[in-house]
């Protein structure tokens, strides 16, 4: 049972966190202390509740807590070996820790367990921050807030700010809070409902006060040419750029994107001080260890051709490398972390966007978050004052701090797929769902790709939230329809890496029978889809220069001539060929181009509920609901074959076991000997 007062501080967390004017995702961290039974004694013990590292206020649950021992916690000032060594005191945590379990404290614990309040929360809320980074912050504070809020000078999160603020609050008793410079807000209260109304009444208080006294256009004028394109114009051209900049930010290691177009973002990007604010850099912590200390900013006008961007975003990106080598260069130690790449994190396209990157889709998402809320801030600074982040010393010391350093270092291994985009066809059912699901547990983000935009959504949705899939519309046999629904893949996602022509339908009729309709249709979403598929998408993986895998389901039906088959067989055989040619083509790239030739997979197929069943069952003599155990009954293993077999293949196909095979047929049938490749 969950003890009330942590029941009570879980509840306050996911308040504050559920609105972003309060703190970012997964920014800032809550606090309660109270009494609970020592299992041991059987006597009450002071405990403290705090936020653990990682952990996101909005979602925060019980085993998102790190409970300790308050006596013992307090007892480290005791042994606390000065600033020089105070990174020593996180693995001291530890021995404060009540019972198993929970969640490893953070950083900031020490500002929790030493401030002398029942309640304590600290956050990140861009109205805060705004006041942190202004140059005359501390006059700023005193100004706003008089005697209930007090300025704390820069200092990096840890047990001195800890003894900082406790020391603070001591010596300033109708103080309710701090501005921690460069940073964020600190609030504290006697009981949870106090600590909440404090820490609201801080944040809305900088935000009025910004609104009435701020200046209008703290970012300067229009520059002309640099204002927002329509959103048809920004959707079509932020496309067109989302390889090149993947491929740009991905120089390093692979990375995934996200596309944001938001007024904010465009409003900054259109004025004339967007150069010199964005080099400037973001300052609180949480937005320079999720964006880098600065962003890449394209300088041309929206009237610039594509290939004139490119070329200057190639220039650019250059420029931030060295640029960032020397930043890493100039601060780094004998004890630095190795240089975690000098790729930029977020990349702005004046009159279009932003695009944000990450290890996986959530990263890239909250990076591009954050960097709206450094927009925030510094159009909140600039309106009272001057803008002034922290040093870039200090950037560095918290960007490649050993403690920051050892958090990378805990996260679990990656899973396969990861990073890794996957765009697969005819997905919301049979085998085409059975793949984006395999994927998806493979770490990979999955457009699922379907005539009927409902049901593609639908089974997105099964699969998890937009961070792991979306269901796109998309009508093979029309190259503009394929086109819209690959746009929307690398706007989601910021590129593709894994093309899966699945969609297919099937007639089952003799020669005589077939009409030209049927054979036109056949070709029209199979072999001239996978060709119409294959061709949009490989603008996207050569642009992207990350390689790239596109696989084709075919079937053995392409090298074996069963009967009353003609149009169905011959576009399979089409496909199959198209495999061959591309993984030709295409080598030279990286993009290993591979199919798999399934055969008799009845149960869960949409082309054989769909009446294809029956035809077969039909030909060969059998009722329709013993197809299946037929087909498997004529093969050397005599073993249905389900879509999850050929979701497994694909696997196996796009994986890093099989990275030097390319234009390789898999059969997926339990063996059919007349079916043998040779």
């Amino acid at each position: 049972m969950t003890n009330p007062t942590a029941a009570a501080l879980i509840a306050r967390s996911n308040r504050l966190g559920a609105d972003p004017k309060n703190t970012n995702y997964a920014g800032g961290n809550t606090s309660a202390k109270g009494t609970e039974t020592d299992p041991v004694t059987g006597q009450p013990v002071e405990l403290l509740w705090v936020k653990g590292s990682g952990g996101d206020l909005g979602t925060l649950k019980e085993q998102g807590l790190a409970v300790l021992r308050l006596d013992r916690f307090r007892a480290l000032t005791g042994v606390y070996p000065g600033i020089d060594r105070e990174d020593e005191m996180v693995a001291a945590f530890d021995y404060c820790l009540h019972g198993k379990g929970g969640a490893a404290p953070s950083i900031d614990t020490a500002m929790h367990g030493l401030v002398d309040a029942a309640h304590v929360d600290h956050l990140h809320p861009d109205s805060g921050i705004a006041i942190a980074t202004a140059v005359d912050g501390e006059a700023l504070t005193t100004k706003i807030f008089g005697e209930k809020v007090v300025w704390v000078p820069w200092r990096r999160p840890g047990f001195q700010l800890g003894l900082d603020i406790a020391e603070i609050k001591k010596q300033n008793p109708a103080a309710i809070g701090c501005i921690l410079g460069g940073h964020g807000i600190t609030a504290w209260g006697d009981t949870s409902e106090e600590a909440e109304s404090n820490s609201l009444w801080i944040i809305d208080t900088a935000a009025a006060y910004i609104e009435a006294n701020g200046k209008a256009d703290p970012f300067g004028s229009v520059r002309a040419g640099f204002e927002a394109l329509s959103e048809a114009e920004r959707r079509e051209r932020a496309a067109a750029l989302a390889g090149t900049v993947r491929a740009l930010a991905s120089t390093g290691k692979p990375m995934v994107g996200h596309f944001t177009d938001s007024d904010v973002v465009l409003d900054f990007l259109a004025s004339e001080r967007a150069p010199e604010l964005a080099a400037l850099g973001t300052s609180c912590p949480d937005h320079f260890l999720r964006t880098k200390v600065k962003p890449l900013i394209l300088d041309l006008p929206t009237t610039a051709s594509v290939d004139d961007q490119i070329a200057r975003l190639h220039e650019l990106h250059a420029e931030y490398r060295a640029d960032y080598q020397a930043y890493y260069d100039a601060h780094a130690t004998a004890e630095s972390p190795a240089i975690r790449g000098a790729d930029p994190l977020i990349v702005l396209i004046p009159g279009v966007g932003m695009f944000s990157y990450g290890a996986n889709k959530q990263t890239a998402r909250v990076a591009g978050e954050f960097y709206v809320n450094a927009i925030n801030v510094m159009r909140g600074a600039e309106a009272l004052s001057t803008y002034s982040p922290i040093s870039d010393a200090e950037k560095f010391n918290i960007e490649y701090w050993a403690l920051e350093e050892a958090k990378l270092q805990r996260m679990p291994k990656p899973k396969s797929h990861q990073g890794r985009i996957a765009f697969v066809t005819g997905a919301a059912s049979g085998i085409g769902k059975a793949i984006a699901v395999r994927l998806a547990d493979e770490g990979a983000c999955v457009v699922v790709a379907d005539l009927d935009l409902e049901k593609a959504q639908a089974a997105a949705a099964e699969l998890g939230n937009t961070d792991v899939a979306i269901g796109v519309a998309a009508n093979v046999a029309d190259a503009d329809a394929v086109q819209a629904a690959l746009n929307d893949a690398v706007l989601a996602f910021g590129g593709v890496d894994l093309v899966v022509n699945n969609a297919g339908l099937s007639l089952s009729k003799p020669l005589l029978e077939t009409t030209e309709k049927d054979w036109d249709l056949q070709h029209d979403v199979m072999a001239k889809g996978s060709f119409l598929v294959s061709k949009a998408a490989a603008k996207v993986l050569i642009d992207q220069k990350l390689g790239g895998d596109i696989i084709y389901i075919s079937s053995k039906n392409s090298v074996f001539a069963g009967p009353n088959n003609i149009a169905y067989s011959a576009t399979k055989a089409d496909q199959a060929h198209q495999v061959r040619l591309l993984a030709v083509e295409l080598g030279e790239h990286g993009i290993r181009v591979n199919g798999i030739n399934p055969d008799g997979v009845v149960r869960g197929s949409g082309i054989f509920a769909s009446g294809w069943g029956a035809n077969r069952a039909a030909t060969y003599g059998v009722e329709e609901k013993d197809l299946g155990q037929f087909y498997a009954n004529r093969t050397i293993l005599k073993r249905e074959v389900v879509p999850e077999n050929v979701a497994d293949a694909v696997y196996v196909l796009t994986g890093p076991e099989l990275s030097r095979t390319t234009g390789l047929h898999i059969p997926v049938d339990s063996g059919v000997a007349a079916a043998f490749l040779r």
